[in-house]
């Protein structure tokens, strides 16, 4: 760079300018050239921190003063890892390849380093897992435990609970014992405590609760919240058992869950010192993301290899070698109820102390690259009282960019939530529809409904679908309330017990079957009748009646509404479209029930195919379509893999865990879809942002949630206070002195209780926080007076409370408008929603305002069909018996006596003739080329087939049929597993992506033979010592409106600056009539590489390896865009 003193440092905003990126802000450019040593950054929402944490790398390498390879970057999700690791590799290509690196390193030993080396970014259990895998030894403990997901952690413990045959003082369905199970066991692996220590805690309060004598005025019997907090300790104590049968089983199948193993990392590195030494020789630079959602074994584990473990004196010396950087936001720390300890970001300055025993310094990002200043008046006055709460972080206003956006702020109190719920779905379906045009050509706005609560979902959704607005509802607990996702479930009840009778009303009054009232009435009293009770008498039942009646037996046996089902009785009590219908319905749960023991992805299948909701979904306008069932689908085959053999009633337990769970069971990773509006949870929506965001329902006991009922008093999934390794930043917990009365007890109970209240309170403040500063542009923040049911009105939220102040004072015009502020019920008012009367067609019709359209549009269908069948209709000659059939019949001219004739049941009683004139039309249809519509989405393995044959494509398609068992598959997903494994990835499959999913089919062998085969193969290969830039990336592009999606195993950087994307295959290359056909794979591939990366498309290579074969094949004329496209373009779209 002109003008530059060899050797000086670059600034920031001189790096980036070298590097051709955006210079960065004051703010960032301090935390980028900070002093090595620790520091923590608080950064506010949107402040840009994952860009400043890149640059912090490239700066650290570009100045020397760390290698590529020494710098660690760790973060929650695999999504924020990937971010991060993509970002600052690209950064450090960009350094390699600049010249300033020329002038900052004449002798080109840093270029070399760049070129050589790369930094390490990870999430915080896979880093975990590194640590337990080279020196879980040390302890002693087992290195090499396989990792439990959360779904096949529940199954186990699930299995633990139902099959515990000792006594269990727990009144609780098993569903609810194993959420208690898997609780305590979590937050005792995560405060590093044993269950011995719960039990001793239990003897120390249990006596004093048990035995204190009743207060001045008291009466003799406790209270029932005083009874339920001695029976919260009890019950905990009972479940200790459970966690110890819990952690054997897991022994005894060699697993770990995801608990277990950061517990086991804390307890090696605060156990052995020379892991520490061992990490911080190998690692420089530590970058640690989100530290507040850290939670007490995450804190042990990286304050005993990063920072200064208690009782030790930090070293001066040292102390600048420790780059140990931790970037949060103390008013986004929500996930409390999942371990998470806001605490820690404050300790972090004194875990990781700088060279003199001074606590780190603190640098601030607050310029929001996201919100607009609207917004951010509103954030900013929400967070004030955390950040000037006692001990929290000091930390100033976010402010918006220099430049931004205008922002459009609305709010509103209603009279009813009926009211409220049309104002949120009008103010988004409004912007919606301006924004896609009439006729739908326009890009609408990325938009988001917020709750509090996944109960509120389901309203929001279908007012939103009633003004034409496609919607997503996101997370597996609200999912389980969309329309079409219930009616499956409820037919998987049905399937699971007969006697599921809510279930069976749903599926017999719903869009499917649609029975009418009497009808139904009708099928109850017939399964009645089907078991009969005894006669009454007069009296007493005796003691032996009694015992009799509560043993299972003849006597207990009851029957339901699929008991009537199988056996209505006669057509005279039904109507005749009903009885047909009960008839109809009883066959096809008699055909699910007989396959209740297949897999249960097959029987999910089944049951979609049966009650047609897949046809149902795909026919609805919108791209949304069968988003709910393929999302319900991958839940089923997450859970189907977790166990050895999965049953339906333990996945029924499953989806009733999640369905009841407010905070839901862990969620995915959530991705902005643009084309529809998403309905989710405000913990769900965390690190994502959306265009137009409305967060409704803004009421007291709603957002902010509930009081707490009794926190660990009464919880015995809770760990007690005392016992939690952040019980430093918790409210105290002391029993009175010895003597004390009951009154006394429950007082110093009732204490702790509220200020624990207080700190909940707090957390809801943090996430309304969180919900605010989701909206890039227009913001929408509603409440109401009367709720659906209920005598009293609700009060407004003191958030909405705090909003409407902001609008109504002194500039508030500036910021928002404040649409509409229902004045309070006069008192001894109704709720108007009790007293309206509501009439709606009942069974409803399930097309809506649509059914004349689809009615009509049925019956052309169907005129069509008649008309071809009665051209296609051809007489038949009937056999004399069947083995004519198989007869070869001479030449012969018809004639009046020879005529062809019509066979009926009697003349073919087996229906062989029919079926052989089926073949023989089917032969005959084979012939001609298919058209068949292209589904809205494809694979790239498919897209490899409709290049290949778009004919035999036409005919998989039209009639899809199992395909037999491919052991290249097979043998591809061992070969890739521990491809995984050599390159250190952790990624999930879909399974039409597994390796060997579009090779050729090939003889079986020995797979581990196999195996070892080709893992020799392999190593002996050109690609076994490069080290891929990315592994198993994820993508999903659009060729002529048909969404294709796919995953390249491994991408390489070359050294020209160019890419190559290579894909493994298993099986044998394929010949020179084929290659063009599979080269479509690659041409997929090096697009979507090249859009992902922001590179031209002559920059990517692309190339299969075959591995047994040891050949690369690197075809030359790859299909650019235009060609794929028009592929794509040539079959009609569906």
């Amino acid at each position: 760079m002109p003008g530059r003193t060899r050797g000086m440092d670059p600034s920031p905003v001189e790096l980036a300018t070298a590097l051709g990126l955006h210079p960065p802000t004051e703010e960032q450019a301090a935390v980028i050239a900070a002093p090595a040593g620790p520091a923590l950054v608080v950064a506010g929402a949107g402040a840009g921190k994952t860009e400043t944490m890149a640059a912090r790398v490239v700066w650290l390498v570009a100045t020397g003063r760390v290698l590529p390879e020494q710098v660690l970057g760790l973060t929650f999700t695999r999504k924020a890892a990937q971010q991060l690791g993509t970002r600052v590799r690209s950064r450090l290509r960009r350094l390699a390849g600049s010249r300033l690196l020329d002038d900052l390193d004449p002798g080109g030993s840093r270029r070399a380093a760049l070129l050589a080396g790369e930094p390490t970014v990870s999430t915080y259990h896979a880093y975990a897992g590194r640590l337990v895998g080279e020196h879980a030894l040390r302890l002693p403990a087992e290195p090499a435990n396989r990792l439990l997901s959360p779904t096949a952690t529940w199954q186990l413990a699930h299995r633990v609970v139902s099959t515990w045959a000792a006594d269990l003082e727990i009144d609780r369905v098993p569903a609810t014992v194993t959420g208690y199970l898997l609780s305590l066991a979590g937050e005792l692996g995560e405060h590093l405590v044993e269950p011995a220590e719960v039990e001793r805690l239990a003897r120390r309060i249990l006596p004093v609760l048990e035995h204190a004598p009743p207060g001045k005025r008291q009466r003799a019997e406790p209270s029932a919240g005083y009874k339920a907090r001695i029976a919260g300790q009890r019950m905990r104590c009972e479940l200790l058992p459970l966690v110890a049968e819990f952690a054997r089983r897991k022994q005894a199948e060699q697993a770990m869950d995801f608990s277990d193993q950061m517990a086991l990392a804390a307890r090696i590195a605060e156990a052995d010192p020379e892991v520490g030494r061992i990490e911080r020789d190998q690692f420089r630079a530590v970058l640690l993301d989100e530290y507040q959602d850290t939670g007490h074994a995450q804190r042990v584990l990286l304050r005993s290899l990063f920072g200064v473990p208690p009782g030790l004196a930090p070293d001066p010396a040292t102390a600048g070698h420790r780059s140990v950087t931790a970037v949060g936001d103390p008013c986004q720390s929500i996930y409390g109820w999942r371990g998470a300890s806001a605490g820690n970001l404050n300790r972090f300055r004194t875990d990781f102390p700088a060279g003199h025993g001074d606590p780190a310094p603190v640098h601030g990002l607050l310029t929001s690259f996201r919100n607009p200043a609207e917004v951010l008046v509103l954030a900013n006055r929400v967070s004030e009282p955390l950040r000037r709460a006692p001990g929290a972080v000091r930390v100033g206003e976010l402010r918006p960019l220099d430049g931004a956006g205008p922002g459009d702020v609305r709010a509103a109190l209603l009279p009813d939530v009926a009211a409220e719920i049309t104002w949120v779905a009008d103010g988004i379906a409004t912007r919606w529809h301006a924004a896609a045009g009439e006729e739908g050509t326009g890009t609408p706005p990325t938009a988001a409904v917020l709750v509090r609560r996944r109960s509120d979902m389901d309203a929001l959704a279908a007012a939103l679908r009633d003004r034409r607005v496609p919607v997503e509802v996101v997370g597996l607990g609200g999912l389980l309330s969309t329309p079409e996702v219930r009616d499956l479930v409820s037919a998987l009840r049905v399937v699971s017990d007969p006697l599921a009778g809510p279930s069976a009303v749903r599926l017999l009054t719903g869009p499917r079957w649609r029975l009418g009232i009497a009808d139904l009435a009708a099928l109850w009293q017939r399964a009645r009748e089907l078991v009969p009770g005894r006669p009454a008498r007069s009296g007493p039942l005796t003691a032996a009646e009694l015992a009799l009646g509560a043993l299972p037996g003849d006597q207990a046996e009851q029957a339901g509404l699929v008991d009537a089902l199988d056996d209505p009785g006669g057509p005279e009590r039904y109507s005749p479209a009903g009885f047909d219908r009960i008839r109809r319905i009883g066959r096809e749960l008699s055909h699910l029930r007989a396959r209740a023991a297949a897999p249960l992805t097959d029987l999910v299948a089944d049951v979609e195919r049966t009650l047609l909701l897949d046809v149902e979904t795909t026919s609805r306008p919108g791209p949304t379509g069968r988003a709910h069932l393929d999302a319900f689908a991958d839940v089923v085959a997450d859970f189907a893999a977790g166990a050895d053999v999965p049953s339906l009633d333990a996945l029924l337990d499953y989806l009733e865990t999640a369905e009841q769970a407010e905070e839901g069971l862990t969620p995915g990773e959530v991705e902005v879809a643009p084309d529809r509006v998403q309905i989710l949870t405000v913990h769900a929506a965390k690190g994502l942002e959306w265009e137009v965001v409305a967060v409704p329902h803004l009421v007291a006991q709603v957002f902010p949630g509930r009081k707490m009922s009794g926190s660990w008093l009464k919880d015995p999934s809770d760990l007690p206070v005392p016992l939690r390794g952040d019980a430093d930043d918790l409210p105290g917990f002391e029993l009175p002195p010895a003597g004390a009365d009951r009154k006394q007890v429950e007082q110093a109970l009732d204490a702790h209780d509220e200020a624990l209240d207080e700190r909940r309170l707090a957390e809801e403040r943090r996430l309304f926080y969180v919900a605010l500063t989701r909206a890039e542009r227009t913001l929408l923040v509603s409440g109401h007076r009367w709720p659906a049911t209920g005598e009293r009105p609700k009060e407004p939220s003191v958030f909405l409370s705090e909003v409407a102040e902001i609008l109504e004072g002194p500039g508030g015009t500036e910021v928002g408008v404040l649409e509409n502020w229902a004045p309070p019920p006069e008192a001894d008012t109704g709720n108007p929603a009790l007293g309206v009367e509501r009439t709606a067609q009942w069974p409803p019709d399930p097309f809506g305002d649509r059914s004349d359209d689809v009615r009509s549009g049925a019956d052309l269908v169907r005129e069509a069909l008649r008309a071809r069948s009665r051209r296609a209709r051809r007489p038949r000659r009937a056999p004399a018996d069947q083995l004519t059939l198989l007869e070869v019949p001479a030449a012969q001219e018809p004639g009046p006596e020879t005529g062809p004739a019509v066979v009926d049941a009697e003349g073919d009683p087996e229906g062989w003739a029919a079926d052989v004139d089926v073949l023989l039309a089917e032969r005959a249809a084979a012939a001609e080329r298919p058209i068949v519509a292209l589904p809205g989405r494809l694979s790239v393995s498919r897209l490899v087939e409709l290049a290949d044959d778009p004919d035999a494509f036409a005919v998989r398609l039209r009639r899809p049929v199992p395909l037999p068992p491919n052991p290249y598959a097979r043998r591809g997903t061992a070969f890739h597993a521990w491809l995984e494994q050599r390159f250190g990835a952790e990624r999930l499959l879909d399974l039409d992506e597994l390796p060997g999913a579009a090779d050729e089919s090939a003889g079986s062998e020995s797979d581990a033979v196999e195996l070892a085969e080709l893992q020799a193969a392999f190593e002996a290969s050109e690609w076994a010592d490069r080290k891929p830039f990315d592994v198993e990336v994820a993508f999903e592009t659009v060729l002529a409106g048909v969404a294709v999606r796919g995953r390249m195993d491994a991408v390489f950087a070359d050294p020209d600056g160019g890419w190559t994307v290579v894909d493994w295959k298993t099986g044998s290359p394929p010949g020179p009539d084929r290659e063009h056909a599979v080269g479509v794979q690659l041409a997929a591939y090096r697009l979507a590489w090249a859009a992902l990366r922001e590179v031209p498309a002559d920059r990517v290579r692309a190339a299969f390896h075959y591995v047994r074969d040891g050949v690369t094949l690197r075809p030359a004329d790859l299909l650019d865009a235009e060609r794929l496209h028009a592929l794509v373009a040539g079959v009609p779209a569906a």
